[in-house]
């Protein structure tokens, strides 16, 4: 599925432990939250018609291209929901519509001294990666399709399969459903340029207010390997969430498991 004309958004640190573990957790020091356990902010990593390196449509299915100069690359193993955004009549966000959702790779490089956290998010084509399905979403709340799913990914290398994430419930993450749709809103139309943080509003407005957001709500800690392991060409990278009453979390796929698999170049 293309998604170029909808905006690529992702939350910072709605996983306990996911900043602390990729080293990122010094760049919010001054960033001030509502309470311990809120997300940091929000960042683009697509922005569509935008001049930037941001405006090159980033989001591959199959394979992942690192960075042509040496870079530190790790897999950031998400849920993506796709919004419908529904703004006033003064362009502010009122609403945002979830109506489906699938694997993500959020796959960010350790860039020292990057500035925004965009900055780390994008250098090209198929610099992310998406599963190969969706999932459609009845109501985002509880009791809906999404309570019963878990996160999980790998990477295979030299024939030898590691879990590079851990083994998550959705309804672990820090912020979900009605409180994180809430607390996006406020982010899109009110988050400043501060920090590793950008104003969303602008970028928004800049891209000519789009229908809809593509989100990536936020990476989960990482196993043992995934935190002392960068990826290399030649591995294997799987992203996979499955319901945890029909399903387990391998490769063998389902009706109801979305498998991101991506081969590293």
């Amino acid at each position: 599925m293309q998604l170029k004309e909808v905006i690529g958004l992702g939350v910072a640190g709605n996983f306990a432990r996911h900043l602390e573990q990729a080293g990122e957790l010094e760049d919010f020091k001054h960033v001030v939250t509502e309470n311990a356990d809120a997300p940091k902010g929000i960042f683009p990593f697509y922005l569509p018609n935008s001049d930037s390196f941001l405006g090159l449509y980033p989001i591959g299915t199959d394979r992942l291209d690192l960075p042509t100069y040496e870079a530190n690359a790790q897999v950031e193993p998400e849920i993506a929901v796709l919004f419908d955004i529904v703004y006033n009549g003064a362009h502010e966000v009122v609403d945002l519509q979830a109506q489906k959702f699938t694997t993500f790779n959020d796959c960010t490089i350790r860039k020292e001294g990057a500035k925004k956290i965009s900055e780390k998010k994008s250098w090209g084509e198929n610099a992310k990666g998406i599963g190969d399905k969706w999932i459609a979403i009845d109501h985002f709340e509880e009791g809906g399709v999404m309570d019963s799913y878990h996160l999980c990914s790998f990477v295979k290398r030299d024939g030898v399969v590691h879990p590079y994430g851990v083994d998550a419930p959705l309804l672990g993450y820090s912020y979900f459903y009605t409180r994180l749709k809430k607390w996006l809103i406020e982010k899109m139309n009110r988050q400043e340029d501060f920090g590793p943080l950008e104003n969303i509003a602008a970028h928004l407005k800049a891209c000519r207010y789009p229908k809809q957001a593509l989100i990536s709500i936020g990476a989960t800690a990482y196993a043992a390997f995934g935190e002392k392991n960068y990826l290399q060409s030649g591995d294997e990278v799987y992203v996979i969430a499955y319901d945890i009453r029909k399903d387990r979390g391998d490769f063998e796929a389902s009706e109801s498991k979305v498998i991101l698999h991506q081969k590293v170049q």
